[in-house]
């Protein structure tokens, strides 16, 4: 049997019902968190994380490279990405440049990312 529906006339961005469905996060915010998983969003990052994690003190940058399945260049380029976004120190002595993690950068953004995915449970 046919059966005709009714047309609503609507504006762009107005809703046809009231099913809320709106996110808990504004825009911003979410850009904002975003950016947490873009520091952790590749391998090599993670592998370098747990390196340095595990360790107390400080890893040469020559360690670090052989623990990883990428060439010196790429190594420096992800330490570069973790150390702007505040997880882990450089520190260079003589020729050769150390790394250690910032533990309580490393526990705080844990616990932002675990926020956020505690949302999606």
């Amino acid at each position: 049997m046919a059966r005709t529906l009714e047309i609503i006339d609507r504006r762009l961005g107005e809703r046809c019902c009231d099913v809320g469905a709106r996110p808990s996060r504004t825009y911003g915010e979410a850009v904002v968190a975003s950016a947490d998983f873009e520091h952790l969003a590749h391998p090599v990052r993670l592998q370098l994380l747990d390196v340095l994690a595990r360790n107390e003190g400080r890893v040469c940058v020559c360690d670090l490279e052989a623990a990883v399945p990428v060439k010196q260049p790429t190594v420096s380029h992800h330490l570069r990405i973790l150390r702007e976004a505040g997880l882990v120190d450089s520190e260079k002595v003589g020729q050769w440049v150390y790394y250690r993690i910032r533990r309580a950068s490393a526990r705080a953004l844990r616990e932002r990312v675990q926020q956020i995915l505690g949302a999606f449970a």
